[in-house]
């Protein structure tokens, strides 16, 4: 082999390690030394420029309007609140106008047969007590024997009669209608005896109550200085819902 071609093939194998190392990430040598000195750290770069500005995005379209919901369950009632206090007294109104005095109406009367009356009375005639003792509303007529309702109401009525010598039946009447009889049987008494009645009569304005004698045979009415037969009637209470006063004409 000539000196060359030992040349040449030592040429090649150097290549090859070469090529081996450059794989091995070494740096190719031809001839061996000691590692350098580690470099100092490089400084820092520059910041880089603002990237570009973004497209703007899309306008995203509204959700469709949900449905209504159920209704929910009632809650528990709360527990009741402090009272408030006490507000002030208002201002003190006008004095209102005087009203009417509520005074209650009142009828009564009471009369006698007098001495000097014409008896026996015819029947179906009233009889007459022509003595008054009390009439201050003047519903009772002295010279017809009739009382006139004036205030609506309840009225009491009541007649005693003295009987003497003679059987005595005579009636009360309300509007020409009957409506109580009373009887006395004449036994040959040899002193007058005495028949009393009374009712309750519910009138109203206008009505018109009388004594009446029932049966000619039966007119044991008496009367002297000593004794006496009376009408007597007066209102117990009225009717305050239909208390139209009724004027006597």
């Amino acid at each position: 082999m000539t000196p060359f071609q030992a040349w040449s093939l030592s040429f090649f194998f150097l290549l090859i390690n070469s090529s081996k190392q450059l794989e091995d990430n070494k740096i190719p040598s031809l001839c061996s030394g000691q590692p350098g000195i580690p470099g100092s750290p490089g400084a820092h770069g520059s910041p880089g420029l603002p990237g570009r500005d973004g497209r703007d995005g899309r306008d995203a379209a509204p959700g469709a309007k949900g449905d209504k919901g159920e209704i929910g369950e009632p809650g528990v009632p709360g527990e009741r609140g402090y009272s408030g206090d006490r507000g002030s007294p208002g201002e003190k109104g006008e004095r209102g106008q005087p009203g009417e005095c509520a005074v209650a109406p009142k009828s009564a009367f009471s009369a006698k047969l007098s001495e000097s009356r014409g008896l026996p009375v015819p029947v179906g005639g009233a009889v007459i007590f022509d003595t008054l003792l009390l009439n201050e509303q003047g519903d009772y007529n002295e010279e017809t024997g009739h009382f006139t309702c004036r205030v609506p109401g309840v009225y009491y009525f009541v007649v005693h009669a003295t009987v003497y010598r003679a059987s005595l039946q005579f009636d009360l009447m309300k509007n020409g209608h009957v409506v109580a009889s009373y009887f006395q049987f004449y036994a040959n008494w040899p002193k007058p005896a005495s028949l009393s009645g009374g009712s309750l009569l519910h009138l109203v304005p206008g009505d018109k109550v009388w004594v009446q004698m029932a049966l000619s045979e039966y007119s044991g009415f008496y009367s002297s200085s000593k004794t006496d037969s009376t009408f007597t009637g007066f209102l117990v209470y009225s009717d305050w819902k239909n208390s139209v006063v009724f004027a006597h004409q």
